[in-house]
């Protein structure tokens, strides 16, 4: 079951929103069943409603086909709530690379003009000032509940869906709280509800009572009503993180876990029936002051008790994985643990930490760096790189591809040898120079004349002061060729390539500053 945020869908439908006012109308269509499709009565609620409101921005996402450019501009709608401070809470992914951001509240005829004033990607939250404070007068911030729904408590949705322009409730209830990864090194707490949630929904506040209980950001598909919400907790965090005007992250432990629930394992590690707790598969540091070893099993995160299938209990009905547990218990940079170790029981200070470094990182809402060499262009991989690559990029051999540092590699930290992986990041530009090769686009550079790539600063370097009369590119990436260009002629036609396609800058500003060695 795959899980899908909901502006991410709602780009697929923004020209239909747009252009709604100047259809003709809608066809009619069959309803589905009275569970998935209930408008409820929502209850009367006059400040919240009047305080959720409709978002939309503009975005220029990175082109990951031809990273010299930007993707055309598209417009995203998504939902907001007021909160304290005279702000709009809503999620990062509907104003993440957004060129303009304007806010509309329920019963206005009227945009006002907003700025993201703080962004965490990994938690999916975002928050939003506006040019006109006075939006807000008669505009009251919603309350948040301190503590957890109940698992079957009512909840009603608030938010902007795609299908209408007016605010939309619909009602559910809780079905599940967990604890999820929310990206490659964020995880947090999560709320499922089967109230209806689209398109649009994404950054409205789902309400239990009179108060908001989480802010929704995504709905699962190829299954029914199943909507998740970031809860409450996970946004306090959030807050209070960016109160100085930064988002540092939350806390994180590395190491490789599994559970202890084999009793051929409990029989290899000597463990009493009375032991319960997560072993540690791999520890996040090898050397001998990291406090966390091979099979160590851990028992006991802080005061909490850990089971046999790495869970911590939330009350008497619930049960998550218990690193839930770090983001309460860290303090000064550490997470106490209790370990038993070659049957004796310790404490240990496990560092905390931000995500780490990866060789494959994301882009973090930055756009990809690129150098033009003659008919090829160079870019550092990333995980957005990755992923187009792997869904829909044209003429990518899949035997080739899943052999590649692409996806042997996607999780390791750099080194001294590999700072990052180089790639071709578009196929190559049409000219003689390569006729009779193959298609590299996606493929790792591994070395040029001899000398290992370390980044694509490197790369860079290594063609400016290249004095051979050939180049030499070798691919790390099984099926591949080795290319063979003359480095005069392929200089030579840079330029020609660029005018020819509209490129204004032969490489990204840090990329040409290596290249005329700034």
């Amino acid at each position: 079951m795959k899980t899908y945020r909901l502006a991410a869908l709602a780009l697929a439908l923004s020209s239909l929103v747009h252009a709604q006012d100047s259809m003709p109308p809608a066809p009619q269509t069959t309803p589905l069943p009275p569970s998935a499709t209930t408008q409820a009565a929502a209850p009367a609620l006059p400040a919240i409603e009047n305080s959720v409101v409709k978002i939309f921005a503009t975005v220029r996402r990175p082109d990951l086909y031809k990273p010299w450019t930007k993707a055309s501009p598209q417009d995203v709608t998504g939902s907001g709530v007021i909160i304290e401070g005279k702000r709009i809470l809503t999620n990062a992914h509907v104003v993440n690379y957004a060129s303009q951001v304007e806010v509309q509240a329920s019963q206005s005829g009227d945009k006002v003009s907003a700025r993201v004033i703080a962004l965490a990607r990994g938690l999916d939250l975002a928050v939003l000032e506006l040019d006109d404070p006075s939006f807000f007068d008669k505009r009251p911030p919603v309350q948040r509940a301190a503590v957890l729904p109940d698992v079957r408590e009512q909840v009603f949705a608030y938010g902007y869906p795609v299908g209408g322009n007016s605010l939309s409730t619909t009602k559910g209830i809780v079905s599940r709280v967990e604890f999820v990864n929310y990206g490659a090194f964020s995880s947090g707490l999560r709320i499922q509800i089967d109230a209806p949630i689209n398109p649009g929904n994404s950054g409205g506040p789902v309400i239990a009572g009179d108060r908001m209980i989480g802010l929704a950001f995504s709905m699962a598909t190829n299954a029914q009503n199943i909507g998740y919400v970031i809860p409450n907790e996970e946004i306090e965090l959030f807050l209070r993180d960016v109160a100085d005007g930064r988002y540092d992250g939350k806390p994180l432990m590395h190491d490789s876990i599994q559970t202890l629930e084999n009793p051929a394992l409990r029989q290899f590690l000597k463990l009493d029936k009375s032991i319960e707790g997560a072993v540690v598969h791999r520890p996040y540091k090898t050397d001998a002051s990291w406090p966390l070893k091979e099979w160590d099993v851990i028992t006991h995160i802080g005061e909490h008790p850990i089971d046999n299938q790495s869970m911590v209990k939330l009350g008497s009905n619930l049960r998550v994985r218990f690193q839930y547990r770090i983001q309460q218990v860290a303090k000064n940079g550490k997470i106490p643990l209790t370990v038993v170790r070659n049957g004796k029981t310790i404490k240990v200070d496990v560092p905390a930490s931000g995500p780490r470094p990866l060789l494959i990182p994301e882009l973090n809402g930055g756009y990809p760096s690129y150098f033009i060499y003659g008919p090829m262009a160079f870019s550092r991989a990333s995980a957005e790189f990755l992923g187009f690559v792997s869904n829909s990029a044209p003429g990518m051999n899949s035997y080739a591809f899943n052999a590649s540092p692409l996806v042997t590699r996607r999780g390791d930290s750099p080194d001294k040898e590999r700072e990052e992986l180089v790639v071709i990041s578009a196929p190559f530009f049409p000219h003689k120079l390569v006729s009779g090769y193959s298609n590299r686009f996606g493929s790792v550079i591994e070395s040029v004349n001899g000398t290992p790539v370390r980044s694509l600063a490197h790369l860079v370097a290594l063609l400016r002061d290249l004095k051979d009369e050939q180049i030499v590119l070798r691919f790390e990436q099984r099926y591949g060729e080795t290319m063979i260009l003359p480095r005069k002629a392929t200089l030579d036609i840079t330029e020609e390539i660029l005018s020819d396609n509209g490129i204004r800058s032969q490489g990204s500003e840090d990329m040409m500053k290596v290249w005329t060695g700034k």
